[in-house]
């Protein structure tokens, strides 16, 4: 695993030991930051799931100023500290382990509401329609604001609706989905 592009490009990046978790490859890192933006102008970055932090991380070296990283596992928080500080973006980043409705309800209480929101839980673990309302409700997503999901194939993803609008819905295997929203 490596960041793809921006100021940390071509640095690599630790994962998470055993099968846990899967690492989003390269090439769809690649093709899914040229949806939501290549490039971002400042803005903060939620990643939740987030395993080694792969995904949040290629945001801040892409030009996001702040990642919210979570994962429930140990091992993942140890990776993805492992890998900021190795990455000397520590101060850019906030990690908590938590489960992911108890990080998002700490997080509005907190006033936080982020630009770029990445979701990758395990898959058939997560209603993502319940998740992502429920984020919008508690005033996580910033009006404007991209949610990534990556998921199985089969799932079923919410329809656009008066607050959601579809960028992008593709299926990169038989065992890979993403779906890419905006907050209106």
């Amino acid at each position: 695993m490596r960041v793809i592009a921006g100021s940390l490009k071509g640095r690599r990046l630790e994962a998470v030991p055993g099968s846990a978790t899967r690492p989003t490859t390269d090439k769809i890192k690649e093709a899914v930051f040229q949806i939501m933006g290549p490039f971002f102008e400042g803005g903060s970055c939620l990643d939740l799931f987030a395993g080694s932090g792969s995904l949040g991380i290629e945001a801040l070296s892409r030009g996001m100023d702040r990642a919210v990283f979570v994962d429930k596992s140990q091992k993942a928080v140890q990776v993805i500290r492992q890998n900021l500080a190795a990455l000397t973006v520590e101060d850019q980043a906030e990690v908590f382990r938590a489960d992911a409705y108890r990080a998002i309800h700490a997080a509005a209480k907190r006033g936080l509401a982020f630009d770029l929101l990445l979701l990758d839980p395990p898959y058939r673990k997560v209603d993502y329609g319940k998740l992502i309302s429920e984020m919008d409700e508690l005033g996580l997503i910033r009006e404007g604001g991209i949610i990534y999901c990556e998921h199985d194939p089969a799932d079923s993803m919410p329809e656009e609706n008066e607050t959601l609008q579809l960028l992008k819905r593709t299926d990169y295997s038989r065992t890979i989905g993403i779906t890419i929203y905006r907050h209106t």
